[in-house]
């Protein structure tokens, strides 16, 4: 089975540092139709969150604030670490992408996704996400 790769994705930034600045996610900037964003914050640093894949469940992280260090394994491939710090960029996590979050004390992360919750799409064992091909 091919599968989609994390990637990072870059939303348009306008504005100035005199004036502050947007970034805007959109139909036409997404990779999918959004149908959930929600956001996790005042994580202490010592607390990884994640450490799950999801097997239809698509999502785009962003560092609103602060910075957060992502680790994400495919199936049957080595694990890569992004570093999130801009929130003029996010992070696409495609299904079956394990990953693991780690967050600044000040970190603010929001997370667009392409469907509701649904605690049956989770793959929550690793040993299990490891068998995946």
């Amino acid at each position: 089975m091919t599968y989609q790769q994390p990637q990072l994705v870059d939303f348009p930034k306008i504005g100035s540092s005199i004036d502050g600045y947007i970034s805007i996610a959109e139909k036409d900037n997404l990779p999918f139709e959004v149908k959930r964003v929600y956001w996790t914050y005042f994580t202490p640093e010592s607390v990884k969150r994640g450490g799950h894949a999801h097997l239809k469940l698509q999502q785009i992280l962003v560092a609103v604030a602060g910075k957060i260090i992502v680790t994400t394994q495919m199936p049957g491939e080595e694990e890569q670490r992004f570093i999130l710090e801009t929130a003029s960029q996010g992070l696409f996590i495609p299904q079956y992408c394990w990953r693991t979050m780690q967050y600044s004390h000040n970190a603010v992360q929001m997370c667009i996704a392409n469907m509701a919750y649904e605690e049956s799409d989770y793959i929550r064992d690793y040993e299990k996400f490891k068998k995946l091909k």
